[in-house]
């Protein structure tokens, strides 16, 4: 039983951590990569869809994606999308290939995406400990019903505070990757 929970925490932290990297994926660095696209969703025939279901996203160049819908109507449409999002991102569009130029990031727009980075960073810790503290009371109710034995409940708290350890240590490291590719020039 007590496996169990740990191993539940444990799949709820890496969880945490998934959410984390897709947050990040979200936050630009300058360069341009077609995840940046991922929470960008499009009206097609009246359902939201993901803009890569309606057309092909590449990199043109490090600082370009490239556009290339499958249907000409759908042009403008993902054109709108892209200016009415909070990317900050200008498309032009040249027939049926809708070209993104990725801005420079200035010095101010770097140390503020870097506060985003720490937020979201600061989120991770705090959903990875919400975990260890569900996983924490369980394991004490248990105790208290007498189901498990004392030295039981301490090897199994010692076991989610280990796998907490582990996954805000791995919090830290990807806040670090993302400031550092950030900070990049």
């Amino acid at each position: 039983m007590l496996n169990e929970i740990v191993k539940d925490a444990e799949v709820r932290m890496a969880k945490s951590i998934e959410s984390l990297v897709d947050h990040f994926k979200r936050i630009r660095t300058g360069r341009a990569h077609p995840s940046i696209l991922d929470s960008l969703t499009i009206s097609y025939y009246g359902s939201d869809v993901p803009i890569t279901q309606v057309a092909n996203v590449s990199v043109e160049d490090s600082r370009t994606l490239a556009i290339n819908p499958w249907e000409k109507q759908m042009v403008s449409v993902i054109e709108k999308a892209i200016m009415k999002s909070d990317l900050g991102l200008n498309p032009s569009t040249n027939g049926d290939t809708i070209r993104l130029p990725m801005p420079a990031l200035t010095e101010e727009t770097r140390k503020g995406y870097i506060r985003q980075a720490r937020q979201e960073a600061e989120n991770g810790r705090v959903s990875v400990r919400n975990v260890r503290r569900d996983a924490n009371g369980t394991i004490k109710d248990l105790l208290k019903d007498k189901e498990v034995s004392e030295d039981e409940g301490r090897r199994a708290e010692d076991q989610v505070q280990k796998l907490t350890d582990k996954y805000v240590a791995e919090v830290d490291k990807l806040l670090e990757q993302k400031e550092t590719d950030l900070m990049e020039i």
